[in-house]
C-alpha cells in the first residue's frame, strides 16, 4: 500500500510514462511503425528551405562575401559611421539591390522554371547594361560565375549547367543575380523565398563589410541585420511585381563612392 496520497500519485504517473513516450495506447508518441515517426514528414518540404541556407551562408565560397558593396567608398570618405549604417542600407535595398538585383533575380527565376534559357539571357544582359561602373560589374559577374560554377557541381541539375556552359561561352554576362535565380529555380526554391534569401544574403555581406571595416561590432551588426527584416520583405514584394524595363538602379552616391573605391591605392575589398 502507499503510505501516503502524493506517493500513490508519483508512482502511478511514473508507470505511465514508458506508454506515452513509446506511443503505446492511446497516447501520441514517437509513431515507430506507423508512419508518423521521426522521419515521416509533418510539413512541407524542407529541401528548399535547407538551399536557401546554404546559399545564403557567409562559408559558401561564392565570392559574394569578398565585396563591400560600396560601403568601403563611403567608409574612405568619412561619409557613414555606425548610426548612419541602417539608414545606408535601408537606401541600398529600395534603391539599388530591390529595383536591380532583386528583379532580376525574379525575373531570371521564372524565365529558368519555365525552361526559357534565352530570356533568361536577356535579363542578365539588361543587369549588367545598368551596372554604371566597371567595379561593379566586375563584382557581379565574377561572383556569378563562381557561383554558377559551384552549385553545378553540388547541386548537379540541368538548368544550371546548361546557363553556365552559355556564360562560359561568353553568351551572358552571369551576373550574381541572375546566377541566384537560375540556381534557386532548379532547385525548387519558390521565387518569393529565393528573393528573400538573396536579399538577406546581401545584407549579411554589408553586415560583415562593416564589421571588417571597424564601422560596428557583432552585436550591432546583429541589430542591424534584424533591422533590415522590414526592409526586405517590402523589397522582396516590390521586385515581384515588376517587368524588365522596370530593372535599374538609382542610388548615385553609391556608383560615385564604387568609382573612387576603384581608384584607391590601399582597398580590402574587391567593391
Amino acid at each position: 500500500m502507499y503510505r501516503n496520497e502524493d506517493e500513490r500519485r508519483g508512482i502511478q504517473a511514473s508507470a505511465a510514462l514508458p506508454q506515452a513516450v513509446s506511443g503505446g495506447g492511446n497516447s501520441r508518441g514517437n509513431g515507430a511503425g506507423n508512419g508518423t515517426g521521426p522521419t515521416a514528414r509533418t510539413g512541407p518540404d524542407l529541401g528548399p528551405l535547407l538551399v536557401g541556407l546554404q546559399l545564403t551562408d557567409s562559408a559558401f565560397p561564392s565570392g559574394f562575401y569578398t565585396l563591400s558593396h560600396s560601403l568601403e567608398g563611403f567608409a574612405h570618405a568619412g561619409s557613414v559611421d555606425s548610426g548612419s549604417l541602417p539608414s545606408l542600407l535601408r537606401d541600398l535595398l529600395l534603391h539599388g539591390v530591390g529595383p536591380a538585383d532583386a528583379t532580376a533575380l525574379a525575373l531570371a527565376h521564372r524565365a529558368t522554371a519555365e525552361g526559357d534559357l534565352d530570356a533568361v539571357a536577356g535579363v542578365d544582359a539588361h543587369l549588367f547594361a545598368t551596372k554604371l561602373g566597371r567595379e561593379m560589374r566586375q563584382a557581379s559577374t565574377r561572383t556569378g560565375r563562381q557561383l554558377l560554377d559551384l552549385a553545378a557541381e553540388v547541386f548537379d541539375r540541368p538548368p544550371i549547367t546548361a546557363y553556365f556552359d552559355r556564360v562560359r561561352r561568353h553568351g551572358a554576362p552571369g551576373t550574381q543575380a541572375v546566377a541566384a535565380g537560375v540556381i534557386y529555380a532548379a532547385t525548387g526554391v519558390p521565387v518569393r523565398q529565393a528573393v528573400a534569401c538573396d536579399l538577406f544574403a546581401f545584407c549579411a555581406s554589408f553586415a560583415g563589410a562593416a564589421l571588417r571595416l571597424r564601422l560596428t561590432d557583432h552585436r550591432r551588426a546583429q541589430s542591424l541585420l534584424r533591422g533590415a527584416a522590414p526592409v526586405i520583405e517590402r523589397v522582396a514584394e516590390e521586385a515581384l511585381r515588376r517587368e524588365l524595363a522596370d530593372v535599374g538602379a538609382t542610388v548615385f552616391a553609391s556608383d560615385v563612392m564604387s568609382g573612387r573605391h576603384e581608384r584607391a591605392e590601399a582597398r580590402l575589398f574587391a567593391s
